[in-house]
């Protein structure tokens, strides 16, 4: 298996305003803060949005499962990866605090309008670049796409200080109606309810979906429960799923101004003292 660190055809792009690398705001004068929310977790607004490339070195290792390791760029609440095994050659940048900005090519349309909604109702910036062995299926593709979009979320989370943590909701859409709750708790783990009538929306295999989110959830360490609370078209269902993902994503992953920047962890009283887990 060998790694390449050039792969320019695939970086994603920054051109001006309406791409993903744009400046949010650029205003001279700094807003006043609350005094019980920390200044760290509020970017002024003459802060410009932190560009960040896909040009950053391919680590020529591998994990002990033999799995290529990917290498990932952390800034403000941004995450950046770059994937390349024997099948796929994989870019993502994730910006948790975006503007809803898509640019998504994966070489597999369905996903690529997935990957839209991800962006459009999560309220993130979501630039997925790849190629892959779609001459065979879809398979490689999907995995490695999801694979990175989760080391991406992981990077971009940071430490977690003051986040939200949990995420919930129910996303109807027409006829079907999907639930999604999440913790961001470090712990992989994904329940999966979905009944989806046919064996493929439009060229992509419907089989694809859980295997989209389980591998998501291997990589961002992320619990994950979607259920399947109607629905007959299988279009419907599966863009339900992740638009309902997406919101609970964006709830999970907001600051709680009353957390004043503190880790979301359990509280445990034992003997009457009060001690935090290690794990969130």
């Amino acid at each position: 298996m060998e790694l390449s660190a050039s792969h320019s055809s695939l970086s994603c792009s920054t051109a001006p305003r309406s791409q993903l690398c744009r400046p949010r705001f650029n205003l001279s004068r700094r807003v006043p803060l609350p005094v019980h929310l920390p200044q760290r977790l509020v970017k002024p607004f003459s802060t410009h949005f932190r560009t960040l490339t896909m040009d950053s070195k391919i680590a020529h290792s591998f994990d002990d499962n033999g799995s290529p390791r990917t290498t990932a760029v952390q800034g403000d609440r941004i995450g950046e990866v770059k994937r390349v095994t024997k099948e796929t050659n994989v870019n993502v940048k994730i910006n948790l605090d975006g503007d809803a900005v898509a640019e998504n090519d994966t070489g597999i349309p369905f996903l690529d309008h997935m990957l839209d909604q991800l962006a459009s109702h999560g309220l993130f910036d979501v630039c997925v670049k790849a190629t892959g062995d779609i001459h065979i299926d879809d398979h490689h593709t999907n995995e490695d796409v999801a694979l990175a979009i989760g080391t991406a979320l992981l990077q971009a989370l940071g430490d977690r200080k003051g986040i939200n943590r949990f995420g919930n909701f129910s996303a109807p859409l027409d006829e079907a109606l999907i639930h999604v709750s999440l913790d961001l708790s470090g712990r992989p783990y994904l329940g999966y309810d979905l009944h989806i009538p046919t064996e493929r929306v439009g060229t992509y295999d419907t089989q694809l979906v859980e295997h989209f989110f389980q591998s998501l959830v291997n990589t961002s360490g992320m619990t994950l429960h979607i259920r399947q609370l109607g629905g007959r078209n299988s279009h419907h269902i599966i863009e339900a799923t992740f638009k309902a993902f997406a919101r609970a994503l964006r709830q999970a992953t907001e600051y709680d101004p009353r957390r004043r920047g503190s880790v979301p962890r359990s509280v445990l009283i034992l003997n009457g003292v009060i001690s935090r887990g290690f794990r969130i």
